[in-house]
């Protein structure tokens, strides 16, 4: 097998040792179902010493990456959030379907106001029907490029993973790590106008790993046994790139993507962006030796690997997917560049051709609100938000080959905190439509308080006429990868009242706009119905 390191535009080293020696056997226990889990975070800074250079960063309890969250399958979580930075902060449980608890699901601005420094809040949520690899990140300012950390959620008790048991379980969470204080770096990238620089390291689990300065000892490392096979917990925390994954000579068996169980698929790597897990099993089965575990960035040049990858995907069960449909959505997501307005152009309009970059979902760019929409929506608030997002396009060509691309004269959006409202049950239909407005790429969707299932994507424009879709056993998520100038097709049904954020999980997309929020109205009885806000709720 070809070593897949080489073939790295921007490489991460760390070790995999294949050793003979005794090995203490790690596996986290397993209690009874329906418990109570609490924890203690505290927003606190660490200095960390890391490519040369020491600084300060923001963590949880003093921990890169941050703590783990264990529990199982249908516990209660309950997290006492206490802010000991200079920083606001919130923290999104990714992945979490937040069943009636829209209040704990973090994003700021979105359902609560953030955490300020000194205030406390207590997140409270139960992992209904959940199991799997999830994660937890903050969602204010760039925070989320040092405080992150895994949810795992193991099975009830005595029941087994659909596969054969693994001898360890390992975490492997992807991360960029910058020089820079983010919060700082997130409002000079956005007062300029334009793009923001690339990270100083790609880590494995905050590790640069040896081929960066200063590096040689600041690596994560595994020692495996020969024969046995291991399960990774794969998570992609990375704020503004998408990365493979690989490790020399090995083979990966995906068994499990965004918290659900798949169909074994076996590959030499695999691709996450931010906010994407999988769960893939390992067999040393090479000779004794090191063997590279790295991660490198995605290139449009490596399309065809991505789509194997999805190709490959399929829901272990057949899937209780909607079949008939009663709202269609169509959003198209892509790039744009606006005319600049300000007074100082050389300060403020660093984008292309001078002007302002921005990030839409059908050409509307949001606004995130004063206040949370979430309380203006449960209070009946007017002015903060309106429920005007378009279900479609206001005009449909050819996204991909027949886009404006003559910044910033046609090229501009609009902005605006607008929302699209959904009927509580509605059977919805989604297809995600990638435009060639400025460049074409890959956009990592993420939907807040949902999974939903991927029946389709493609290349191209979408037509519903050629468009093939699996209603079988497709792979169910929380954020989908839409292809580079192509489109993806999701299907899930509105059934958790709340107001949820659905937008592109790389971070300067999500901050020029690339999001809207969802409005799911109240059903029928109080199970079907958004519960009174906790009396902790931050104020803005």
């Amino acid at each position: 097998m070809v070593n897949l390191v080489t073939t790295f535009k921007h490489v991460l080293i760390s070790l995999l040792y294949l050793c003979a020696h005794n090995m203490l056997h790690v596996m986290a226990q397993w209690s009874k179902g329906g418990s109570t889990r609490f924890y203690d975070f505290k927003v606190q800074m660490l200095e960390v010493n890391k490519l040369c250079n020491t600084r300060n960063i923001v963590t949880i309890n003093q921990k890169y990456p941050g703590p783990v969250v264990y529990a199982q399958e249908d516990d209660r979580v309950i997290v006492k959030l206490t802010n000991e930075s200079p920083y606001n902060a919130t923290i999104h449980w990714h992945g979490v379907r937040q069943m009636l608890s829209c209040w704990s699901d973090g994003p700021s601005y979105i359902t609560q106001c953030p955490v300020q420094p000194g205030q406390t809040f207590t997140y409270e949520f139960t992992l209904t029907s959940q199991k799997g690899t999830l994660f937890w990140h903050a969602h204010f300012s760039w925070l989320r490029a040092t405080v992150y950390g895994a949810l795992i959620i193991y099975p009830k008790t005595g029941v087994p993973y659909p596969f054969k048991q693994p001898y360890e379980e390992h975490i492997v969470i992807l991360g960029e790590y910058w020089l820079q204080d983010l919060v700082q770096l997130e409002k000079t990238v956005m007062a300029s106008g334009t793009s923001g620089p690339v990270a100083d390291a790609y880590t494995i689990n905050g590790h640069p790993g040896p081929k960066y300065n200063c590096s040689a000892n600041d690596v994560y490392k595994i020692d495996v046994l020969p024969g046995k096979t291991y399960m990774l917990r794969l998570i992609g925390a990375l704020l503004n790139m998408e990365s493979f994954f690989s490790i020399a000579n090995h083979k990966l068996t995906i068994v499990e993507a965004d918290g659900e169980y798949t169909k074994p698929f076996t590959t030499d790597r695999v691709m996450l962006g931010p906010g994407h897990t999988l769960n893939v099993l390992v067999m040393a089965d090479q000779k004794i030796g090191r063997y590279s575990m790295a991660m490198g960035p995605y290139m449009f040049d490596d399309n065809l690997a991505v789509k194997t990858i999805m190709d490959g995907l399929r829901s272990l069960e057949v899937g209780n997917v909607p079949k008939e449909i009663d709202t269609n959505l169509f959003f198209t997501i892509g790039i744009n560049v606006n005319k600049c307005g300000s007074k100082t152009p050389k300060q403020n309009c660093q984008g292309v051709h001078g002007g302002v970059m921005a990030a839409s979902m059908n050409n509307n760019s949001f606004i995130k609100p004063d206040i949370p929409i979430l309380q203006a929506y449960y209070d009946h608030i007017k002015g903060h938000y309106t429920e005007d997002f378009p279900g479609s396009p206001l005009k449909f060509y050819d996204f991909v080959n027949g886009a404006p691309n003559s910044p910033p004269n046609n090229t501009g959006s609009t902005y605006g905190t607008r929302t699209k409202v959904l009927e509580y049950g509605s059977r919805v239909q989604l297809i995600l439509q990638d435009t060639g407005t400025l460049s074409t790429e890959n956009h990592p969707i993420h939907l807040h308080g949902y999974s939903f299932y991927v029946i389709g994507y493609g290349s191209g424009n979408y037509n519903p006429q050629t468009a093939s879709f699996n209603l079988v056993d497709p792979p169910y998520m929380n954020t989908i990868g839409v292809p580079v100038g192509g489109w993806a097709a999701i299907r899930f049904v509105a059934d958790n009242p709340g107001v949820w954020a659905m937008h592109c999980h790389l971070e300067i997309h999500f901050d020029w706009g690339l999001s809207v929020a969802l409005i799911v109205k109240n059903g029928k009885g109080p199970m079907e119905t958004l519960p009174h806000p906790p009396p902790d709720m931050p104020h803005c």
